[in-house]
C-alpha cells in the first residue's frame, strides 16, 4: 500500500469542471447561492450589531436563588412578613480620630444618612440609623415603660444633647447591631426595593451602586471611612469589572490573532477565522437583547466562550482549506471538501457544545439559565457563521498560495517524522503500540485513582468568608472584614420561619418552642446569637413589672403573653406581622461557608421534624445565608445529575456520528478522566462547587470532546478504507492534530489570563478552563491512540458500518479523504 501521502499533488478539478451538483443537498444550498447567502449575513449582522449595542448590563437578587426550592418557596410566601429580611445595604461610618459621640461626626453622619434616604430604590420607610425614628430606647421605670428615638428631639451638638445621645445609645440594645463594639463607629441599614416605584423598572445596580460611590463615599475625609457591604454593592463591583473583562476579551482575541497567524503565516485566513467568531459573538450579544435578556457578571462571561469555540472550530476549517489549496485544489473546490470531510464532525461538535450549555438549563438557578441561554444562542450562532458562512467566505478569499505550500511542506516533513511536529507524531505514534498503550492507560487510572481520592474532598458552596466573587483584598472584602470585627451582629443572618394561625404566636406552647429551638442554635459550631420575638418577650414582660428579673421569662397567662408580645413588636416591628402568624428566629452566623450552613439546617430540620405541628410550622429559610443554604443544595442535586446528563448527551452524539460504541468509548474516556482531575484540582486549590463555577464543569465536557470528533472523525474514516490504526492515526495527526494542539494551546493562553482579572470568580474560571482546555488536548491526543489499540485495531471487525478495504471504497472515505483515494487508485 502507498505511503499517505504519495501523489498527494495530483490536482483536483479546476472550477470550471468541478460538478456544482455533487455533495449533500445541504451542501448544494449553501455553495449555489453564496451572493443571497453573504447578503443575508451583512444585514443580519448590522441588525443584531445595533441590538448588541443596546444591551444592559445588570443583575437581579431574585434571579440569584433557586425559586422553586422548598426554602426559597417559604421566604416568598411569607415575604410581606419578612421585609426586614430583605435585600439590603450596609453603610458603616467610623470615626478615625475618637468614638461616635463628637458634634462633628454625627454632623457628617446627619449628612450621609440624608443623601442615603434619597437615592433611588431605597426603602426608606425601613431605613435604620441613629438619626431615623425607628431605632428608639426603653427603659423600665417604677411607672412603666419610657422611651423614644434614640436621637433626642432637641438635639443640637451641645455637651447635654450628646449625654443624652450616650445614654439612649446604653438603653437602645444597639450597640453590636447600629453601634459598633468599641463606640468608634456607626451602621446605616439600607434596606432596598426590587423595583423602582416612580418607574416600575427593576433596581439598576450598577446605578445604584455608583451613587453609593459618588454620592455617599465621597463625603469621606480625613476624620471618617466609609464602609459599604451588602448584595447591591457586590452587584455593582462586579459590573464594574466589566472593563476589565472586556480587555481579557480583547486580549484573547489578540492572542488568537498571534497564535493562528504564526501557524499559518496568511493574513486572510487568520483574519477570516478570527472576523467570524467576533460576527458571531455580535449575533449572540444582540439576540440576547432582541430577547429583553440583560448582561449580569455571569453571563458577561459568555461572549468569550463562544469566542473561543468559534475559533476552534474556525481553524479546522481554514486548516483543511490550506491543506486542499496546498495539493493544488481552486479554493472554490478546497472550500467545498473541506466542508463535505468536516461537516459532520463540525455539527456534532457545536451540538455536544450546546448540550454542555443546555445541561445547565436543568439547575433552578434563574442566572445559571439565563446563562446557558446565552451560550445556547451562541452556540446555534456559530452553526451558521462557522460552518456556512466561513466556508463560503473562503470560498471568495481562499488562503496564501505561499503559505498553503509551506504548510503542505510542513506536513510532509511532519509525515516523515522530520522537524519538531514530526518528533512528536512519531512519539505520539508509540502510543498505538501495546506497551506504549498500556503504560499510558496505567498511568491515566493511577492519576484519575488518586484524582477520584481527592474529589471526594470537594465542598458545595463557599469555603471563605467574606465575598468569594472577589479577591480577599478588595475593598469590598476589606469593608466586610470591618463589619463583621466591629459589629456583634454579622450580616449573615439565617432566618427560620415560625408560622401559626391568626393570633397563633402570642401563645405559650409556640413561644417556648420558639425559644427552645434559640437555645439549640446558640449551641451549634458557628452560631454568634440568636434573637427572636421569644427572647424579646422576656425583656418586656420584666419590663411590665418594674424591671423584677423574677419576670424575665415566658409567662403562662395569657394575658401577660398579649401585653408582652404587643410592647415587643413595637420595638422591633422585624419579628412579627400584624396577624401575628409569621415570626422569623434570626441566627446570626459567624460566616457562610458550606459547613457553617450545613451545621445550621441539620440541628433546625431536626428540630423542626421532633416539635413542628400543623399549627405551628418551622420552616427554612430566610436572610441571606438562609438563601444561600438553599442555593447549595440545589448545586449539590444539580452537579451530579449535570454531569450524567451531559456525558449522556454526548456519547448519543459521538454513536450517531460514529456508529460504534467503541469509539463513544474512545472519545468519552479522555473527558471523564479531566472532569474527575479538575474536581481534584478544586479541592487543591480550595474552590467549592457554587453558582459561579458549576458551569465549568459542564463546559469542559461539551467543548472538549471537539478534539476527539475532529481527530477520531479522520481516523476511522482512514481506518475504513483499509489503513492500520498507526497509518490512521497518523495521518489524523498531519490532517487535525496539529490544528488541535494549536487551539488547545491557543484558548487555554486566552482564558489563563483570567488568573490575574480582581473578580475572584472570573480568576477560578479562568483556572479550570485553562487546565480543562490543555487536558483534553493532551488526554485525546495520547489517550485516543492507546484506547483505540485495545478498541479499534481492527476495523473490519470493530468498526460499525465499515467496508473491507479489500472490497470496495466507502462514500464516507470519499468524502473525508478524496485525494487519499486519488492516490490509491
Amino acid at each position: 500500500m502507498r505511503r499517505p501521502d504519495e501523489h498527494s499533488d495530483a490536482a483536483p478539478p479546476a472550477p470550471h469542471g468541478f460538478d456544482r451538483r455533487s455533495g449533500t443537498p445541504l451542501e448544494r444550498a449553501i455553495f449555489n447561492h453564496r451572493p443571497p447567502i453573504m447578503l443575508i449575513c451583512a444585514l443580519v449582522t448590522l441588525l443584531l450589531g445595533w441590538s448588541a449595542t443596546r444591551l444592559e448590563v445588570n443583575a437581579s437578587f431574585e434571579r440569584m436563588i433557586p425559586r422553586s426550592h422548598p426554602y426559597i418557596r417559604n421566604c416568598l410566601e411569607n415575604s410581606a412578613s419578612l421585609r426586614h429580611l430583605g435585600n439590603a445595604v450596609r453603610i458603616v461610618v467610623e470615626n478615625t480620630g475618637g468614638d461616635i459621640y463628637g458634634p462633628k461626626y454625627l454632623e457628617k453622619l446627619q449628612k450621609i444618612n440624608d443623601t442615603v434616604f434619597l437615592l433611588p430604590g431605597v426603602d426608606r420607610g425601613l431605613m435604620k440609623s441613629l438619626w431615623t425614628p425607628a431605632v428608639r430606647w426603653t427603659e423600665i421605670t417604677e411607672e412603666g415603660y419610657r422611651g423614644g428615638p434614640v436621637m433626642p428631639d432637641d438635639y443640637d451638638a451641645s455637651p447635654a444633647s450628646i449625654a443624652a445621645l450616650r445614654r439612649n445609645v446604653a438603653l437602645s440594645g444597639v450597640t453590636g447591631s447600629i453601634v459598633a463594639t468599641d463606640q468608634r463607629s456607626s451602621l446605616i441599614l439600607v434596606p432596598l426595593l426590587d423595583r423602582d416605584p416612580e418607574t416600575g423598572q427593576p433596581l439598576d445596580y450598577r446605578a445604584f451602586s455608583r451613587a453609593l460611590e459618588t454620592q455617599v463615599r465621597a463625603l469621606r475625609d480625613d476624620s471618617t471611612r466609609i464602609h459599604i457591604v451588602g448584595f447591591a454593592k457586590l452587584v455593582g463591583d462586579l459590573i464594574d469589572g466589566l472593563s476589565q473583562v472586556l480587555g481579557y476579551f480583547a486580549m484573547a482575541a489578540l492572542i488568537a490573532l498571534a497564535v493562528i497567524y504564526a501557524y499559518t503565516s496568511c493574513v486572510r485566513s487568520t483574519l477570516l477565522v478570527v472576523g467570524c467568531s467576533l460576527i458571531a459573538v455580535v449575533w449572540q450579544l444582540g439576540l440576547v437583547r432582541l430577547l429583553g435578556f440583560a448582561l449580569d457578571p455571569y453571563s458577561m462571561l459568555v461572549p468569550f466562550l463562544v469566542f473561543a469555540v468559534g475559533v476552534s472550530h474556525g481553524a479546522q476549517k481554514m486548516n483543511g482549506i490550506m491543506q486542499d489549496v496546498g495539493r493544488g485544489a481552486h479554493r472554490y473546490v478546497a472550500a467545498r471538501f473541506t466542508y463535505r470531510r468536516l461537516v459532520l464532525a463540525g455539527v456534532t461538535a457545536l451540538l455536544a457544545d450546546a448540550v454542555g450549555f443546555g445541561v445547565l438549563m436543568l439547575i433552578d438557578v434563574p442566572v445559571i439559565r439565563d446563562l446557558a441561554l446565552a451560550a445556547s444562542l451562541g452556540v446555534a450562532v456559530l452553526i451558521f457563521t462557522n460552518l456556512i458562512v466561513l466556508p463560503v467566505l473562503l470560498s471568495y478569499v481562499g488562503v496564501s498560495g505561499a503559505a498553503a505550500r509551506r504548510s503542505l511542506a510542513e506536513e510532509r516533513r511532519a509525515l516523515d517524522f522530520s522537524g519538531v511536529y514530526g518528533h512528536l507524531i512519531h512519539a505520539m505514534l508509540r502510543f498505538t503500540d501495546r506497551r506504549w498503550a498500556v503504560a499510558i492507560l496505567v498511568a491515566t487510572l493511577a492519576l484519575a485513582a488518586g484524582g477520584f481520592a481527592l474529589s471526594l474532598r470537594l465542598k458545595i458552596g463557599d469555603l471563605d468568608p467574606g465575598a468569594p466573587e472577589l479577591r480577599a483584598d478588595s475593598r469590598y472584602n476589606r469593608d466586610d472584614a470591618y463589619v463583621n470585627g466591629h459589629y456583634g451582629l454579622s450580616s449573615d443572618q439565617f432566618a427560620v420561619i415560625v408560622r401559626t394561625p391568626p393570633e397563633g404566636l402570642a401563645t405559650y406552647p409556640t413561644l417556648i418552642e420558639m425559644d427552645r429551638l434559640e437555645q439549640s442554635l446558640r449551641a451549634v459550631d458557628g452560631v454568634q446569637t440568636t434573637a427572636s420575638a421569644a427572647s424579646a418577650l422576656r425583656f418586656f414582660t420584666a419590663g411590665s413589672y418594674e424591671g423584677n428579673p423574677k419576670w424575665m421569662t415566658i409567662n403562662r397567662d395569657p394575658v401577660v403573653l398579649q401585653q408582652g408580645m404587643t410592647n415587643a413588636l413595637i420595638a422591633n416591628r422585624e419579628f412579627g406581622n400584624l396577624e401575628r402568624s409569621v415570626s422569623p428566629i434570626l441566627a446570626y452566623l459567624k460566616d457562610h461557608r458550606a459547613e457553617t450552613l450545613t451545621r445550621v439546617v441539620d440541628a433546625v430540620e431536626a428540630f423542626a421534624k421532633e416539635h413542628g405541628t400543623t399549627d405551628r410550622q418551622f420552616l427554612l429559610a430566610a436572610g441571606s445565608a438562609g438563601i444561600e443554604a438553599a442555593t447549595n443544595l440545589v448545586v449539590e442535586r444539580a452537579s451530579h445529575r449535570m454531569l450524567l446528563l451531559v456525558y449522556g448527551a454526548v456519547s448519543l452524539l459521538c454513536f450517531v456520528t460514529f456508529r460504534s460504541w467503541r469509539a463513544v468509548v474512545v472519545a468519552i474516556a479522555p473527558l471523564v478522566v479531566t472532569s474527575i482531575l479538575c474536581q481534584a484540582l478544586m479541592v487543591w486549590l480550595g474552590i467549592g462547587v457554587k453558582v459561579a463555577t458549576l458551569p465549568v464543569i459542564a463546559l469542559g465536557v461539551g467543548i472538549g470532546v471537539d478534539y476527539a470528533l475532529y481527530l477520531l472523525s479522520v481516523q476511522l474514516a482512514a481506518q475504513r478504507s483499509g489503513r492500520s490504526l498507526t497509518e490512521a492515526y497518523r495521518y489524523a495527526l498531519g490532517f487535525t492534530g496539529k490544528v488541535v494542539g494549536l487551539v488547545g494551546l491557543m484558548l487555554a493562553g486566552g482564558v489563563a489570563t483570567w488568573a490575574w482579572s480582581p473578580i475572584k470568580f472570573q480568576a477560578d474560571m479562568g483556572i479550570l478552563l485553562t487546565f480543562m482546555f490543555l487536558w483534553n488536548m493532551v488526554g485525546a491526543l495520547v489517550l485516543i491512540p492507546a484506547l483505540s489499540h485495545f478498541l479499534l485495531r481492527d476495523p473490519r471487525q470493530r468498526l460499525a458500518g465499515g467496508p473491507s478495504a479489500t472490497n470496495r471504497e466507502s462514500p464516507s472515505t470519499k468524502r473525508f479523504l478524496w485525494f487519499e483515494v486519488e492516490a490509491s487508485k
